[in-house]
Order: structure tokens, then C-alpha cells, then sequence
């Protein structure tokens, strides 16, 4: 069962895929958010992911849908592959994701972002207004 704080944690991770904000993810907004954590998602292997996870077989994920998705793998895997994704952003040494290192990996999974854009994507999810991403707030994002 999940608590009151982690559905609004999940909630506020799916709307930031939902791309189009229709309230459902597509296999390809997946398989894109996925990829930019520092995931990696073939389209084929999102496709099989909505179509297993789809409660009402409209090919796409509601938000119980996607907190199933999110719920999956043991606690231990997905705290090592949250620490893995984290480690591919924080790339200039001060074990931080900032606007900097976040813009460059964004270049290199073929995001083209302005510093500015990344400052504003730290934002949302800076919860204690330093300007950069702990893990501790990766996490909260990511979980």
C-alpha cells in the first residue's frame, strides 16, 4: 500500500512525464523520462511495460497504473540503480546535480536544454531551495 506522502511524490513524477497532460503516459513519454533520469528504455521494452501495467487496455498508463510501475523490483535494486542514474548527472565532482551537469547530460542523451531551462527543472524539484539536486531529493523525484 502506499502512503499519503509517497502518492504525491508519484503524482507529481508522473505529471512531470506526462508530457501532453492528458493524464495518461504514452510508451514513448515512458521510455523519454526514463532515458533521462539515466535509465534506458528500448521503445519496444515501454510498449511491453504500458501493455502489462495497463489496468483499462487503452495503451497507456493512468497514475495507478504508473505507480505500479514505479512500486516494481525490490528495494535494494532500486535503491542501487537510483544511485547509478544519480551518479550520470553529478559529473563535475560536487555530488550535486546541477543546472551545469544536468544540461550536459541532457546534450548527450539528445535533449538540447538552455542553462536556464535546467535551473528551472532543478526547480521543481529542489525541495530545500539550494539551487542543486541531492540524492535525497533524486530520490524523492525519482520515487
Amino acid at each position: 500500500m502506499v502512503r499519503l506522502a509517497e502518492a504525491e511524490q508519484y503524482e507529481r513524477v508522473f505529471r512531470c512525464f506526462d508530457e501532453d497532460g492528458d493524464g495518461k503516459l504514452s510508451p514513448s513519454e515512458l521510455r523519454r523520462h526514463v532515458g533521462l533520469t539515466g535509465g534506458e528504455l528500448l521503445l519496444k521494452e515501454a510498449e511491453v511495460t504500458v501493455e502489462s501495467l495497463d489496468s483499462d487496455g487503452d495503451g497507456l498508463l493512468c497514475l495507478e497504473d504508473f505507480v505500479g510501475f514505479m512500486e516494481g523490483g525490490g528495494e535494494e535494486e532500486k535503491m542501487g540503480d537510483l544511485r547509478e542514474a544519480f551518479g550520470m548527472y553529478v559529473t563535475d565532482g560536487c555530488g550535486f546535480i546541477t543546472p551545469k551537469s544536468l544540461k550536459r547530460m541532457l546534450s548527450r542523451l539528445g535533449e538540447s536544454k538552455a542553462e536556464d531551462d535546467c535551473k528551472a527543472m532543478i526547480r521543481h524539484f529542489d525541495l530545500d531551495g539550494d539551487g542543486v539536486i541531492s540524492f535525497d531529493e533524486f530520490k524523492v523525484m525519482m520515487m
